[in-house]
């Protein structure tokens, strides 16, 4: 899963409009931030550093190359993004933490009116997630934290290389840098579950371009695609079955919420995906969803990234075009909505049946 963080800048004008709260966190984030761009090396000096190990540096000079294949093939300049390294403490850059109500699966949204709303917020320190997890599980939400090992700021600044990514393999690394590289291209205000869901999508088709996969290396890595893709779906699913059973109960308590979950996930969830992995003969072990602990909050999350992929793979086929026409689409698509001022989520507009009918008769 590649999860976008926003880091948010201390400006004095707008410090004005926010809460104690916000602003602290505005302030913390900030500082973060500031550590990260100020510990950067440029480029060049690491890989002439003998200290740095050999591993590194070929990972530093794949992500140069990443980078420049994706400017080519969107027609970008150049940028300064990726082009300094910063060397992390830890393994991880951030630490997200998402909240949800125990009577329901739908992530807290955060708002900042400056930037727009997110279901989640993001921490450089680990006991600062748990603080914050800890004051919302006070007021009755459900918590979940994770590390976070690559963010994006949507280009407003000159993002470094991350050690943190040094962790990937070749072509999972090509796919993460590709995909934050995304957000910098295309991003739309409050709508954190679209952007994340075109990143991963266009991310991987331009990942499997890149490699230039053999006929059989393709099928194989397609089918890969198309069989987590299922098991996405049938997640996004059950979790909407959970959320009809929640809101059955007119008086939910939180001990029962919790009783309900527990049984959902035991007799319906985990048996289900089980049985879905064994199908598509993905062994036990590799069946993602059984290996995680499940509660409002993760499951929340999980919708936040995955639940408009299937949509996004419908739309690309039933508009025909090739991956940049694609791009293009979308693009024209957000420009109409912007223009007749919609008060419609762009999602909705975006994949309304009206408006894939007329692109697919423009296309024939």
């Amino acid at each position: 899963m590649r999860i976008t963080t926003i880091i948010f800048y201390i400006l004095a004008g707008l410090l004005l409009f926010s809460s104690c709260a916000k602003l602290q966190y505005m302030a913390m984030q900030g500082i973060g931030q500031i550590s990260l761009l100020t510990r950067a090396r440029s480029n060049q000096k690491v890989l002439q550093d003998p200290n740095i190990p050999v591993e590194h540096k070929g990972k530093i000079k794949k992500i140069m190359t990443y980078k420049k294949y994706f400017n080519k093939y969107w027609d970008k300049g150049n940028s300064d993004i990726y082009s300094k390294t910063t060397f992390l403490e830890g393994e991880a850059v951030t630490y997200l933490v998402v909240a949800s109500k125990y009577y329901e699966v739908r992530a807290h949204q955060e708002s900042f009116w400056f930037i727009g709303k997110f279901p989640y917020l993001g921490f450089f320190h680990l006991d600062s997630a748990k603080e914050y997890a800890q004051n919302m599980q006070k007021n009755d939400y459900i918590t979940w934290i994770r590390p976070v090992y690559a963010y994006s700021t949507l280009g407003n600044f000159s993002d470094p290389i991350l050690s943190s990514f040094f962790t990937y393999d070749d072509y999972n690394l090509c796919e993460l840098v590709f995909h934050e590289l995304f957000h910098t291209i295309f991003f739309i205000k409050n709508n954190v579950a679209l952007n994340e869901n075109l990143a991963n999508y266009f991310a991987s088709k331009m990942t499997m371009d890149y490699f230039h996969l053999s006929k059989l290396e393709r099928i194989k890595k397609e089918n890969e695609v198309r069989n987590h893709g299922k098991i996405r779906l049938a997640m996004v699913e059950l979790i909407q079955e959970l959320n009809n059973l929640l809101k059955k109960d007119k008086i939910l308590t939180k001990p029962k919420a919790k009783t309900i979950l527990q049984t959902f996930l035991n007799d319906r969830f985990f048996p289900t995906l089980e049985a879905l992995c064994t199908s598509l003969e993905i062994k036990k072990k590799s069946c993602f969803p059984l290996d995680r602990k499940w509660n409002n909050a993760s499951l929340a999350a999980f919708l936040t990234y995955q639940n408009k992929s299937a949509q996004i793979k419908k739309l690309h086929l039933q508009v025909g075009l090739d991956l940049k026409g694609f791009y293009k689409y979308i693009n024209d698509q957000y420009q109409s909505y912007l223009d007749k001022g919609l008060e419609e989520d762009f999602s909705t507009f975006l994949f309304s049946p009206l408006t894939v009918q007329k692109e697919s008769r423009l296309v024939k």
